[in-house]
């Protein structure tokens, strides 16, 4: 469970599966394969979750309070009672964001380091 008093810093850096399951998350709740769907198109084939990292990181995302089973469902005619349907957090907003910050922090180094990747220069680079 959460510890009172934990800073979203505290879990930082993010491991690339939690931080893409926070995101398929930010918007809407979903079940597991629904994670993996939005994951995979919207990183447009690049990122795919197997079910092993998935549920792991699921697992421990659950215990750092991060995320937490809904007990919303939808018409149980158009879904299987089987599936546990996930939605973030406040604290798992506040984690992917402090991610998301340092992350940013990350690409300004490189920018102005004039990093560029393969043929294509980063955004905001001379």
């Amino acid at each position: 469970m959460v510890e009172r008093g934990r800073e979203p810093r505290d879990l930082l850096p993010l491991t690339p599966a939690v931080l893409h399951i926070l995101l398929a998350l930010a918007d809407e709740e979903r079940h597991g394969y629904g994670i993996m769907r939005e994951v995979e198109e919207r990183t447009g084939g690049y990122t795919r979750l197997g079910p092993g990292t998935l549920y792991g990181s699921i697992k421990r995302m659950l215990a750092d309070g991060l995320i937490e089973e809904s007990n919303e469902r939808p018409d149980p005619a158009m879904d299987d009672q089987r599936r546990r349907y996930y939605r973030i957090t406040d604290f798992g907003r506040k984690v992917a964001g402090a991610e998301a910050e340092r992350l940013q922090s990350l690409v300004s180094a490189a920018q102005a380091k004039k990093i560029s990747f393969g043929a294509r220069q980063l955004p905001g680079g001379s």
